[in-house]
């Protein structure tokens, strides 16, 4: 699999943005402080963490030319999915990412509670995903 090969499927093509990646990966660092905030429910914090997971996803597909077409199902799996090919990540970090999207979405469309190993979970693999990222850029 290969970007180009995603491009009308799951992918479209853009033009790199700087901007737009400065904004995507200081949008993370704000949920990352968010998922800090004593008093939330472990929901909340895995909510901020998983967005911070997604924020970075799209910045790294942002700065290789490309975002998820997200009319078509499955936009968050891709940009996930993407990360090996975008950013190098490894594809045993990527299932773990992946892992985590499946729980949001247990916890988004059947009410499954996320236990707080969870969410501190989340919490500890989006701040070293935008740490990649950060790395990857420079």
């Amino acid at each position: 699999m290969s970007l180009r090969n995603l491009v009308g499927r799951s992918l479209e093509a853009v033009a790199p943005d700087r901007a737009a990646i400065r904004r995507l990966l200081a949008a993370a660092e704000r949920n990352l402080a968010d998922a800090r905030l004593a008093g939330l429910s472990a929901e909340t914090r895995f909510d901020a963490s998983y967005k911070a997971i997604m924020q970075c996803a799209m910045a790294a597909l942002q700065a290789n030319g490309y975002r998820t077409l997200t009319s078509q199902p499955g936009h968050h799996q891709t940009a996930l999915q993407t990360l090996p090919l975008t950013i190098g990540l490894p594809n045993e970090r990527m299932i773990v990412l992946d892992a985590l999207r499946k729980q949001r979405n247990l916890a988004d469309y059947q009410g499954d509670p996320v236990p707080e190993q969870t969410a501190a979970e989340c919490f500890g693999e989006a701040r070293q995903l935008l740490a990649d990222v950060r790395t990857w850029l420079a």
